[in-house]
């Protein structure tokens, strides 16, 4: 009897390894399936090297104080990147999330003489979709990833209808109008249009989303309520003589009170052309449902 205990113990220890063994095989199959293969890098002290992605930069993790980072002014998708201290040996990473939720994973080591310097991910993503996968949520997005985001502003943008007819603003030459608003998941999407007729270029200081009392909105600024889009599908600083140029605005989930009024305006930097649109409720609520399982709308 004793001997039959023995056994069956010696039985249901061998199989309590055996599934723990192949409850780790597994658990070490499923990480390999969502493993992210991270690019390899070279730096050195005596040049900076620039990475240009497809989007704005959100968020940097260095791995160690062997390396040197910041986002380039005025170009907030490219990264500069260098040595701290010369001839380091250990090798270190880091970690780039851009905008549009991708999340991208070097392995650096050091080279005197790096064989490349910069490095344009926009152009590697159109020839090797190394990144596909890693979409990361934010929270200001709600439901939507921001890949899902990009491709229903990009899908705006390209289709490029006009909707609403009977909102726009002209003078000095300048005509700005509202083409369409469209809302997805809380989110509203404005497109809007900028035509310069003169032989002058339009350069833009900024644009504004305001909430605006009725009564003053023609005259004063007391009682506004800004309104900061999400994403913009493009950044805009200019429009060309004689040229058009579209862009799309993601906003969050708002309506209005009769009495007041939606205010979307376009300044002209160093210059006086600016433009003012002006968006009634009724036309909030009645922005186009976007299916995005067919992205049509």
């Amino acid at each position: 009897m004793k001997k039959y205990l023995k056994n069956y113990c010696l039985i249901l220890l061998f199989l309590g390894f055996s599934i723990e063994s192949t409850a780790q095989d597994t658990i070490k199959t499923t990480l390999e399936l969502g493993k992210i293969e991270p690019y390899e890098m070279e730096i050195t002290y005596d040049k900076t090297s620039h990475l240009i992605f497809p989007t704005s930069i959100r968020y940097v993790d260095l791995g160690s104080d062997y390396l040197i980072a910041a986002k380039v002014q005025d170009a907030e998708n490219v990264l500069r990147l260098k040595a701290s201290e010369r001839d380091f040996e250990t090798e270190t990473n880091f970690s780039v999330i851009t905008n549009d939720g991708r999340l991208y994973s070097f392995n650096v080591s050091y080279n005197p003489t790096p064989e490349v310097l910069n490095y344009n991910f926009l152009t590697m993503q159109k020839t090797l979709d190394k990144v596909i996968g890693n979409d990361i949520l934010f929270e200001e997005l709600g439901a939507d990833s921001p890949s899902l985001v990009g491709l229903l502003l990009e899908t705006i943008y390209k289709k490029n209808k006009r909707t609403i007819k009977h909102i726009g603003a002209k003078s000095f030459g300048i005509q700005f109008i509202l083409k369409g608003i469209y809302i997805h998941n809380g989110k509203y999407y404005f497109h809007t249009e900028v035509k310069n007729k003169t032989n002058v270029p339009f350069q833009i200081d900024f644009i504004n989303f305001k909430v605006l009392d009725k009564k003053v909105a023609k005259r004063t600024v007391i009682q506004e309520r800004s309104m900061i889009p999400l994403r913009t599908y493009k950044p805009l600083t200019e429009i060309s003589g004689q040229a058009t140029e579209q862009n799309v605005f993601l906003l969050d989930q708002f309506t209005i009170a009769d009495d007041k009024i939606l205010v979307i305006e376009i300044f002209e930097k160093n210059g006086g052309r600016h433009q003012v649109l002006q968006v009634e409720n009724s036309v909030l609520i009645n922005a186009r449902l976007i299916n995005d399982m067919h992205l049509k709308f």
